[in-house]
């Protein structure tokens, strides 16, 4: 018996946790608290978490692995990447010479700013330090060219601030957290022992609020069209003009080959900041240098500085109350410098061959499922139907972990000097993006490691990517039912090819080039469906937040449209997928067995509010709320239902129930 017929019997569990089901809750209410209410109410947040859920249960269960690894590694012979890893752990790890240094290891670097004299060894002084994993006005990170998929370019987004994000400057909701940040910046610079910490505060926090203003917000900055601009250096220079942006390129050690064009995401953005590079601003700039660099060191200096940064990054910002455990942190630093080294050998040791086969299976359904559907949308024309239709015929899904591994072998990694070694990644790193340029696409790497609990959708590959750690229970299990598999992982998968049909993601073709496939007509079809669901999103407040202020915490639905619609689709399309699973067995939703007393369907939905199960302080909720284009799990999960028609189906739903949705209300995209 293959595998895909043992789902369909009734020989297997049904994935459900029956106990966990909460009878005060009906699920045609809130199939999220139905589900989840148990837990919610029992569970304590951990000390060291701003949130908690199936995510988090998942990632605790690879980070312990991931240790273990790497405690093994640090026997391993010199100069392989399991030493690299070892040693790294333990220069982390050495609290007593970390502690024995204090602010030491900034001298160097904070002398090098003391030195800055004008605008020009302003930028070349950023630029030298920036590809070391030091701060810049601008973040850059290499992609393939939306317009020309088949080719390597540097791309430049706007950057500069210590918040989150341009809101928190502007905002009187974040007033509060805006005097903090500037208590902290103070804090810092003088455990730095810097001199006059407050006056350079008020400069630093006054400057920043400049560069704020010249920031695009993050609708416009997630806007595909929007932010592809294919600019020549000279261009670039001309916008950033009169800061000379070529003193900070040539200290970076960019050649002009790697810089001919550029895709620059937020022109105005980029303008608006080098404009602030003035002589009279000179001051302020290098205190926000000192400020900044200060800030990407603050967790590997003495105990001062690492309580200092959690003290505002995870307290104020997140409600956090408790630092990670030290070696919780040493792990998420060795997977952020050698995470395929590490990944390796987590994949030997957890993940069985016959995951990656059922998921194979799984994924040719969803493809299925999508395939089948696209041909039958009534509001879409058979000119565009085509295009979308070869769209997804050259999906390409990577499963587990990668084909081939990185090479580290120029990495060099010290047991005993932890800030040489955190810069000596950042320049490996910014060394091995540089050298992309002028390469073929290489279309094999991995942007996750194969322990990342998550998954990914890439419209310049159009791939889908799936790594190992998250293709086990609540996701994932080849040893229950099918129905509770394609309800978790299927609307997993099915979400993130979805995301190349959502709102950004269908501007990009098959080949991941970004061009306008769509016929006029259908795009305003589809347009109209995406609004739809946009103000759906616009009405909510998650129920934690519903009080006094509430109007203040909203749901942005046009941030989080391109999840919310591949929620949507990739939950609807997980279900058709589920019926061509049955199809195989001669079976359909109705006919499948009952199990626990629950039906095919009822099992679908309960599994995909089990993925969901999730609680958070308020303060990160209020964060991602302004950041996240994530919608809040809660409405992840019931949001989505109150669309899908299969639901009605499966408890029954009248007008009565809290989760009812007239049905000219409903959307339907793909």
């Amino acid at each position: 018996m293959t595998l895909r017929q043992a789902q369909g019997t009734a020989s297997l569990p049904s994935g459900i946790h029956l106990d966990e089901l909460d009878p005060a809750t009906r699920p045609q209410d809130d199939l999220f608290r139905h589900v989840n209410g148990k837990w919610i109410d029992r569970t304590e947040l951990p000390a060291d978490k701003a949130r908690y859920g199936a995510f988090h249960v998942l990632h605790e269960e690879a980070e312990a692995a991931i240790r273990a690894i790497i405690e093994e590694s640090q026997a391993a012979d010199p100069g392989t990447d399991a030493r690299k890893a070892g040693d790294l752990f333990r220069s982390f790890m050495d609290e007593a010479a970390i502690e024995a240094k204090g602010a030491e290891p900034l001298a160097p670097l904070l002398a090098e700013i003391d030195a800055v004299a004008s605008i020009d060894e302003l930028l070349a002084t950023i630029g030298r330090l920036e590809r070391a994993g030091g701060p810049g006005f601008v973040h850059l990170y290499v992609d393939n060219d939306p317009g020309d998929p088949e080719r390597y370019l540097l791309n430049v987004v706007q950057g500069g601030l210590g918040l989150p994000d341009e809101s928190y400057y502007r905002e009187e909701k974040f007033a509060e957290i805006r005097e903090q940040y500037r208590a902290f910046v103070e804090e810092l610079l003088a455990l730095a022992a810097v001199e006059r910490a407050g006056e350079r505060a008020d400069r630093i926090v006054a400057l920043e609020h400049e560069i704020a203003a010249a920031h695009w917000d993050k609708v416009a900055s997630r806007d595909a069209q929007k932010t592809y601009n294919l600019l020549a250096w000279e261009a670039a220079e001309e916008l950033a003009s009169p800061a000379p942006l070529t003193a900070w390129r040539d200290a970076m050690g960019l050649q002009p080959v790697h810089t001919a064009e550029l895709v620059v995401h937020q022109p105005s953005a980029l303008g608006g900041i080098a404009a602030l590079f003035t002589e009279d601003r000179l001051t302020a700039w290098t205190d926000w240098l000192r400020f900044h660099t200060v800030r990407s060191l603050a967790g590997s200096l003495s105990d001062a500085f690492v309580q200092a940064s959690f003290g505002f990054y995870g307290r104020t910002l997140t409600g956090t109350p408790e630092q990670r455990a030290r070696w919780k942190r040493g792990v998420s630093l060795v997977e952020g410098v050698l995470g395929e080294a590490v990944g390796r050998v987590y994949v030997e040791r957890h993940f069985p061959p016959a995951a990656k086969t059922a998921m194979d299976e799984l994924v040719a359904d969803l493809i299925e499922a999508y395939r089948r559907s696209i041909s039958g949308l009534e509001w879409m024309s058979e000119e565009t139907r085509a295009r979308a239709l070869e769209k997804l015929a050259k999906f390409t899904p990577k499963i587990g972990y990668p084909v081939k591994w990185r090479d580290y072998s120029t990495l060099t990694i010290v047991p005993d000097d932890l800030i040489a070694n955190e810069r000596a990644a950042a320049e490996f790193e910014f060394q091995r993006e540089l050298a992309k340029l002028g390469k073929p696409i290489d279309r094999d790497e991995w942007f996750m490691t194969p322990q990342t609990v998550n998954a990914y959708y890439n419209p310049g590959f159009n791939e889908i990517v799936f790594p190992a750690a998250i293709l086990q229970p609540p996701f994932f299990s080849a040893e229950r039912d099918a129905a509770a598999n394609y309800g978790a992982i299927g609307a997993v998968i099915g979400h993130e090819i979805g995301h190349g049909f959502d709102d950004q993601g269908s501007r990009f073709d098959g080949d991941g080039r970004l061009t306008d496939w769509w016929t006029e007509t259908d795009r305003a079809a589809f347009e109209a469906r995406t609004a739809s669901l946009i103000a759906q999103y616009d009405a909510l407040v998650p129920e934690q937040l519903d009080g006094e202020g509430a109007d203040d915490h909203h749901v942005n639905g046009e941030l989080t449209i391109g999840e919310n619609i591949g929620d949507l689709g990739g939950l609807g399309i997980a279900w058709q997928a589920y019926g061509v699973h049955l199809e195989r067995l001669g079976l359909t939703p109705e006919t499948a067995p009952v199990l626990d007393g629950l039906t095919a369907a009822q099992r679908f939905f309960f599994s995909w509010a089990q993925a969901w199960q999730q609680k958070g302080r308020d303060a990160e909720v209020i964060r991602l709320l302004a950041i996240d284009p994530h919608s809040p799990s809660e409405f992840r999960c019931n949001q989505i239902v109150r669309n899908i028609s299969a639901f009605y189906d499966a408890f029954d739903l009248s007008e009565e129930d809290a989760l009812w949705l007239a049905e000219q209300d409903r959307v339907t995209i793909w």
